[in-house]
């Protein structure tokens, strides 16, 4: 655990000693708090809860994005300097290396969650919040953040440049989100398929109702562990080039 930590503490410094991170955080919170004021409080009248699963809907595109921003510098930045040679030369596993990087951008995207509470506590002003409901969407966003880190993280494996890894990033999760739409117009067994593996629709929604299932949480444990997989294959390869 001591090497995956050294480099997660080695990434999170790189975060937060520079302005990366906090130009991500300042820009997405200021975003979503302009959109939540607009969408979910200054739109009529509607419920408590359902403002809140409006909150939680808009917290996981934003959040996502946010992962997207994190991971996209972490093995493409280390690829271009030429540095990545040292912790692939290093004795230390494939493992260690990637778990290290991707703890650090899921740890900045729970911190990114967590300096979202303020908005559903505004609820209270006018209605009430259920502690349940509260804690079962930050959950499902803290899952979310896994599966979203784990795979920026594949993708900025996958280049050199930061850029492309973001547009990568993004073309993961923005396609993963949308396999309910094709899942609704494919034929069987394809139309279950393609509508179980949504980032969203599927796994996310009961969460934003104050839904705890199992087959959700296995559904992002699962997907984070394979992107994972992937990316230590990927790093695997680099090491005997």
């Amino acid at each position: 655990m001591r090497p995956i930590w050294l480099i997660a503490r080695r990434e999170l410094a790189a975060y937060l000693k520079g302005m990366l991170g906090y130009v991500i955080f300042a820009v997405l919170l200021v975003l979503e708090g302009l959109m939540f004021n607009v969408w979910a409080l200054s739109s009529g009248e509607y419920r408590s809860a359902e403002v809140l699963g409006a909150f939680f809907t808009l917290t996981f595109g934003i959040s996502t994005a946010a992962a997207v921003l994190l991971t996209m510098r972490l093995f493409a930045e280390e690829e271009r300097d030429g540095t990545l040679v040292l912790l692939t030369t290093a004795p230390i596993s494939d493992w260690q290396i990637v778990l290290g990087k991707w703890l650090s951008a899921f740890v900045m995207v729970l911190l990114f969650d967590a300096m979202t509470l303020h908005m559903p506590l505004l609820i209270l002003v006018n209605g009430h919040v259920e502690p349940g409901h509260l804690a079962a969407g930050y959950l499902g966003l803290a899952l979310v953040g896994a599966a979203t880190t784990a795979l920026g993280t594949l993708a900025s494996a996958l280049t050199r440049y930061q850029v492309v890894a973001g547009v990568l990033g993004g073309a993961f999760c923005l396609g993963l989100t949308l396999m309910w739409m094709l899942g609704k117009v494919a034929d069987p067994p394809f139309d279950t398929i393609l509508s179980y593996i949504s980032l969203h629709n599927k796994h996310f929604m009961p969460f934003m109702r104050g839904s705890v299932h199992l087959r959700d949480v296995v559904y992002y444990a699962s997907l984070a562990f394979l992107a994972l997989l992937l990316t230590r294959q990927i790093v695997g390869a680099r090491r005997w080039r």
